[in-house]
């Protein structure tokens, strides 16, 4: 009873925010739309009972003038059936669609929002968000909807068809077997019993593929991972010859795949067999308790197929579990999912540190500031730093020391540490990575990013390029390119230094966003920095002695391995 109070309290956790969102109004309009099209689908089968009934009874007086009746009866209720069939078709699937894209922007924007999508990656809590994001949200949508809707369906029709099938099953005497007892409406309890037995079976088989379909999931976007990972780092697996490497780890995450994919379609075979089972025996059950009567003379043939059709739709609607286990079990996994990630994504951290703007400093830097690894390990403690404005500062230190720790901190990424860093308000500041991120998009967009509303002409972005000694491309503007595999490892970090001459900072942070340059290249590359940006000050990181002819101040981060660290100032 508690795991269904939890399917049902996570399932209402998930779907209810769209309905209460901006978009509730037309939300709530194509589900009421949804649900009426069932309901309607439901009359059009009560319907059709009983013109099977009248049909059949045609037949067996051989009333020809009632036959062709019927058959124009048919032709209303087969365009009815058609016209909601359709109709259901485009509604439900349309509300599907927009719900959809309402829950992607919304998990977006809360992956997003706070850099959960860093903290996510940092941590390792939850395994391919993009996956989660991507596909889980979709069939969220897909098996909420045909689930509800066919639930309802089962509702209604069980309800219709109760009363019919009460009505002509009438009472059945056990006097016969030497019982003196009378069973009224004995088909309904007997469809009543066969559901009952039916759907507690069906759970004994099924419910192992649940865990089954959350696994497949994972190992599913695991493998699609590791075929991304091999065609993003082509070269350097070329490079090192790994392709058998490679090999091996792909054949691992596919056998994942095969094993996983094997135990569910066994379980799913076994569920089959006893669903073809349970279904094939209800067709001739209710043929075999109208018998009687029929060759007593006591019913006649059209009240035996309505009989049977009754029944069938009564032994259907019961059935609904075991016809949908498959789906709820799926549904379920797609869940847990869904509120790993969301969980993930709300596991901040209690201490954090904070970027504080400031209005009587024009210098950045930090107060109070513990930095530690995200399994706990302290990098350096109560940091007490200040970077004066017009003071360009080379930061260095052993690798492994926490430099590039320091860089993310003092970016307000590093969701690890406690502490304050004070930037002067209204300050533009620009970071720049040792490994240049390259959305794909045009170069002009390339060299705007981040600034989506840069206003820089044609002309200030060429004259960048060129003075990042990148003007070969100065032609290229309009190509739209994953420039990340066009471009050189030294290519891409001049395109991030012509970024930075576009953007013109206010406080520029390099993190070792030359070392992919010879020292002559990145000599050209500070010159250019120096000479166009005399207002922006300069914080680097690295470990170049070339790079102290740059830089008037020097700090040095000094960290043995698993030991707290100290920062000292060289000059």
């Amino acid at each position: 009873m508690k795991s269904v109070g939890s399917f049902f309290g996570d399932w209402w956790r998930l779907t209810i925010p769209y309905f209460r969102s901006e978009e509730r109004w037309i939300a709530l309009i194509l589900l009421a739309g949804a649900i009426g099209l069932t309901l309607a689908s439901v009359s059009v089968n009560v319907a059709f009972s009983e013109w099977n009934r009248r049909f059949y009874d045609s037949l067996q007086n051989k009333n020809e003038a009632a036959f062709w009746t019927e058959m124009i009866a048919f032709g209303w209720i087969a365009a009815l059936a058609i016209f909601f069939g359709v109709a259901r078709g485009l509604v439900s699937p349309y509300l599907r669609l927009r719900w959809r894209r309402w829950l992607t922007r919304h998990y977006l924007g809360h992956w997003l929002d706070g850099r959960g999508y860093y903290r996510i990656e940092l941590a390792r809590k939850v395994d391919n968000p993009d996956q989660r994001i991507a596909e889980d949200l979709r069939l969220l949508g897909f098996y909420t909807m045909t689930l509800l809707l066919g639930f309802i369906s089962a509702v209604a029709t069980l309800v219709s068809f109760l009363i019919i099938l009460w009505m002509l099953s009438g009472p059945l005497s056990l006097a016969p077997i030497g019982i003196d007892i009378t069973i009224p409406g004995y088909m309904v309890w007997a469809a009543l019993i066969y559901a009952f037995f039916g759907t507690y079976f069906a759970n004994l088989v099924g419910r192992r593929l649940i865990p089954l379909n959350f696994m497949q999931q994972r190992y599913e976007a695991n493998f699609r991972f590791s075929l991304i990972r091999v065609r993003e780092n082509a070269e350097g697996i070329a490079l090192y010859r790994g392709e058998p490497r490679e090999a091996e780890v792909l054949d691992a995450r596919f056998t994942d795949v095969f094993n996983n994919t094997w135990r569910v379609l066994v379980t799913e075979l076994q569920l089959v067999f006893y669903q073809i089972g349970y279904g094939q025996l209800a067709i001739i059950f209710p043929y075999i308790v109208t018998a009687p009567k029929f060759f007593a003379g006591a019913i006649t043939l059209g009240v035996v197929m309505q009989t049977a059709q009754a029944f069938g739709q009564v032994q259907s609607a019961l059935s609904f579990f075991i016809d949908n286990y498959t789906n709820v079990a799926e549904l379920k996994a797609v869940m847990e999912r869904l509120r790993g990630l969301q969980a993930a994504i709300d596991d901040k951290p209690t201490d954090a540190i904070a970027v504080k703007p400031t209005t009587g400093s024009a210098d950045v830097g930090t107060a109070g500031v513990d930095l530690a690894l995200p399994n706990g390990q302290k990098l350096l403690t109560d940091l007490n730093l200040v970077l004066p404005k017009g003071t360009s500062t080379l930061i260095t230190g052993t690798s492994g020391s926490g430099k590039s720790t320091l860089f993310r901190a003092l970016a307000g990424i590093w969701p690890f540490g406690k502490g304050e860093v004070r930037v002067p308000a209204g300050a533009r500041v620009l970071f720049l990575p040792q490994k240049a991120y390259i959305p794909i998009a045009t170069l002009r967009d390339a060299v705007k990013y981040p600034d989506v509303e840069s206003k820089a002409s044609d002309a200030e972005i060429v004259d960048a390029l060129k003075a990042a000694q990148l003007g070969h491309l100065a032609s290229r503007l309009d190509e739209e390119a994953h420039w990340s595999n066009t471009l050189s490892g030294g290519e891409q970090q001049r395109l991030a230094i012509a970024r930075a001459l576009v953007f013109k900072p206010d406080w520029l942070f390099l993190d070792e966003a030359t070392a992919s340059l010879d020292e002559a290249n990145e000599t050209a590359v500070y010159g250019v920095l120096k000479e166009r940006l005399p207002a922006t000050t300069i914080v680097s990181i690295g470990h170049r002695p070339s790079l102290k002819q740059w830089h008037q101040r020097q700090l040095v981060l000094n960290r043995k391995p698993g030991e707290t660290g100290t920062l000292s100032v060289v000059t």
